[in-house]
């Protein structure tokens, strides 16, 4: 079909809506959003979203014109093949401007219907001031890089940033790479020098390039925090957010970041998390009131006040569990989570060494006398000992080789931090062994015990674990063990890839920078048969339903959202599997773990079960991980013979007031999500325009179809290549078989 149009003359009078074609220049252009009646914004026919220009109507030396193709003659008849060729040419081409968004052309997904909710949410709102606290592995990235998306094609901004903890920032880079047909720039404190240089003065990195995915370490810091709001894009969208509203632990200058980002009126602003409230009242109002100022005035607010309040909060805050999803009726979307416990008994020179270790850490705290900084210290020094010889005789060997001594100078926020596993957002730095308290002799002799052990066979926890991953991988699973330390990991991986054979056994830990992890996923996943050893670094930060469908917890957490966060990685949205089993080992007879169990795990999955969704331990000061400790040790120096099997810790003051604290947040969160499950968005509203959009879009195997076609009258074929997780296709020329070429068809494109 010929494609030189004809150039009628227009009217002077006339004016373009969006969509149509017109001729200027000596090429033909379509009139995009954003134009009025004396400058048309516009892309050329054969062009794309980079090639966009502005036309001012009065100063072109010709005419525009309106544009329009002539008709097809009889003599222009092809075959059938071809006829549909040009029909799936001309759906495809619609997709840039087709149905009520803009965007679908331009993505590589086909985003489920309850994803849309929040888009709908941003389109009525002007500014866009929307909170997303949908559950972990519901698709919030999705939810969000849509809204981006779809206000970029509209026209309604032209940049935007990402801003997310340091972990965070490749896989948003990755997201929107190959999901979303954006470029975004990775802006870190390894970046940005780079990226900054042979920049003019007056220009920024956020000027110099439109789209960002920014460190929230690296721009919070009160110098870049300024350079950032100079330059600041109209769309920022924040990662993680509930860690922005927190003022202790240094987290001030994120707050101080967004309070200046929401200060300007007109800047469009997207938050996620998985936990708004994370039982921290004072952060969960601060949050809010980034949405608006009176959404703060929340905590204070009684009867209609309150009310109209939350009705009005209602229009930029979305919260949904998984139930809530269901109520779609889109399938099964999300996997059915099978749990289960395993116990191990210490024994032997097994347990001979666990009570020598609990009576050197009684006897160091006690050590401590009357100096109250030595008496901290020493005891979260014993706290990282304890945690190490429960995790593994490799990471005790570690953990008392290094012992730094934990002298004056050394960081009380450092050490607190490695101890009780950190913040949630701050993981890839978090799996390294503390050191132990240091008396030389003492030390000595543990140091002996702890090598023999090493290796020696008959480790109780070892083959229990060991046990199971040859039961799951006979099932068909394919599991994530999770551990503490680097050295378990290590200790781990070695002993599984003995035992079992004709598996792919990989170990990633934070010795790897972000890319090594994530290619060393991508390698493992192309086994058949395959498990993975990991620290946390890898509970947040890279996607696992790919490639696994089971996690072993071999080591506790004292964080019991760092167990969601674990599982969360292969129980998300895009999960294969019809079902995911999660197992937690622990020691029967081994108090540390039995302390946290009952304390903190049970309760936490106890509040699960009953709200649906995690809901965050209330214990940003540690105090009840501490008592706990404290009476593990109390309970081992007064033990007479063998050790109590139960201690009586539900009955401390701190474990009873946590719990008051707790129940009091999971209540709040339940009024929350009857409010904020956006059920005013019914699914027979949005359904049926969906479903719509997808019949005149064409979906992924349109486009797979027109690609196959297309090729073959070119002389090549499509050969797949790839696992069913990362599926993808090759080009080979039937003309010259040496001639090959990739062609990137990822999962949902």
């Amino acid at each position: 079909m010929s494609t030189t149009a004809t150039t009628p003359t227009p009217p002077s009078s006339a004016r373009w809506s969006p969509g149509s074609l017109v001729r200027a220049r000596g090429r033909e252009w379509i009139v995009l959003s954003g134009s009025d009646a004396e400058v048309l914004r516009v892309r050329p026919v054969a062009g794309s979203e980079e090639d966009q220009t502005f036309i001012h109507l009065a100063l072109e030396a010709t005419p525009v014109a309106d544009a329009s193709f002539p008709k097809p003659e009889p003599t222009q008849k092809a075959g059938h093949d071809a006829a549909l060729l040009l029909r799936d040419a001309l759906v495809l081409s619609l997709r840039r401007g087709a149905g009520p968004f803009r965007s679908f052309g331009q993505i590589a997904i086909e985003p489920r219907a309850y994803q849309l909710v929040p888009l709908l949410m941003a389109l009525k709102l002007d500014p866009v001031r929307l909170l997303i606290a949908d559950d972990v592995g519901v698709g919030k990235t999705i939810e969000a890089a849509l809204i981006a998306r779809e206000l970029l094609d509209r026209g309604d901004v032209e940049r935007f940033a990402v801003l997310c903890p340091p972990h965070l920032v490749d896989q948003w880079v990755t997201e929107l790479e190959g999901r979303f047909h954006l470029r975004p720039v990775a802006v870190t404190a390894a970046s940005a020098a780079r990226l900054e240089r042979n920049l003019p003065p007056s220009e920024s990195i956020f000027t110099t390039h439109s789209h960002t995915v920014v460190s929230l370490d690296y721009i919070k810091g009160e110098r870049r925090r300024a350079e950032f709001l100079r330059a600041c894009p109209e769309l920022v969208i924040v990662d993680e957010a509930h860690t922005c509203a927190s003022t202790g632990q240094g987290r001030h200058q994120r707050y101080e970041l967004l309070k200046g980002l929401v200060s300007e009126k007109a800047r469009h602003l997207v938050m996620l998390t998985a936990t708004p409230h994370s039982g921290d009242e004072d952060a969960y109002f601060r949050l809010l009131g980034l949405l608006h100022p009176d959404f703060a005035a929340l905590s204070d607010a009684a009867g209609d006040e309150h009310k109209k309040l939350r009705d009005r909060l209602a229009a930029h805050f979305v919260q949904r569990r998984r139930p809530d999803i269901a109520e779609w009726k889109e399938g099964n979307l999300f996997p059915r989570r099978e749990t289960k416990e395993l116990t191990y008994k210490l024994t032997g020179t097994w347990e001979r060494f666990f009570d020598a270790v609990l009576d050197y850490c009684a006897s160091v705290v006690a050590a401590a006398g009357e100096d109250t900084k030595k008496q901290r210290l020493n005891f979260w020094g014993t706290l990282a000992l304890m945690r190490c010889v429960a995790s593994s005789p490799a990471a005790a060997v570690q953990a008392l080789r290094t012992r730094a001594g934990l002298e004056e100078e050394v960081a009380e926020d450092d050490i607190e931090a490695r101890v009780f596993d950190g913040a949630a957002d701050a993981l890839p730095d978090d799996d390294v062994e503390p050191p132990a308290a240091s008396e030389e002799k003492a030390l000595a002799a543990l140091i002996t015990q702890a090598e023999e052990l090493t290796g020696q066979a008959g480790d109780p926890k070892l083959k229990i674990l060991t046990d199971h991953v040859i039961e799951l991988v006979k099932e068909g699973f394919n599991p994530v063990v999770f551990c503490r330390y680097i050295a378990t990991a290590h200790y781990l991986g070695q002993h599984l890839a003995s035992k079992i054979k004709d598996v792919a056994v990989g170990v990633v830990t934070g010795e790897l920078t972000s890319d090594e992890r994530k290619e060393k996923v991508e390698l493992l996943g192309d086994a058949e048969r395959r498990v993975l050893v990991a620290t946390d670094c890898l509970s947040e930060g890279v996607n696992l339903q790919d490639h696994f469908d089971a996690v072993v917890h071999y080591d506790l957490s004292w964080n019991p959202t760092r167990h969601e966060q674990r599982e969360g990685r292969v129980d998300r949205f895009g999960q294969k599997s019809g079902v995911v089993r999660a197992t937690l080992i622990y020691g029967a007879n081994n108090p540390v773990d039995g302390a946290v169990l009952e304390v903190i795990l049970k309760k936490a999955d106890k509040i699960r079960e009953e709200l649906g969704v995690p809901v965050p331990l209330p214990d940003d000061g540690h105090t009840l991980s501490q008592a706990l400790m404290k009476a593990v040790l109390l309970r081992n120096r007064e033990r007479e013979g063998k050790r109590q099997q139960a201690f009586a810790f539900v009955e401390m003051e701190e474990a009873k007031a946590i719990e008051t604290r707790w129940l009091d947040a999971a209540e709040k969160a339940k009024k929350n999500r009857t409010v904020f499950a956006q059920r005013r968005l019914k699914p027979e509203d949005v359904l049926p325009e969906w479903k719509k959009s997808l019949a005149v879009l064409g979906g992924k195997e349109d486009v797979q179809r027109f690609t196959g076609r297309a090729l073959a009258r070119l002389g090549g074929a499509l050969e797949p290549v790839g696992s069913s997780g990362r599926r993808g296709f090759k080009t080979r020329s039937r003309r010259s078989p040496r001639t090959s070429a990739n062609v990137s068809m990822s999962k949902g494109s």
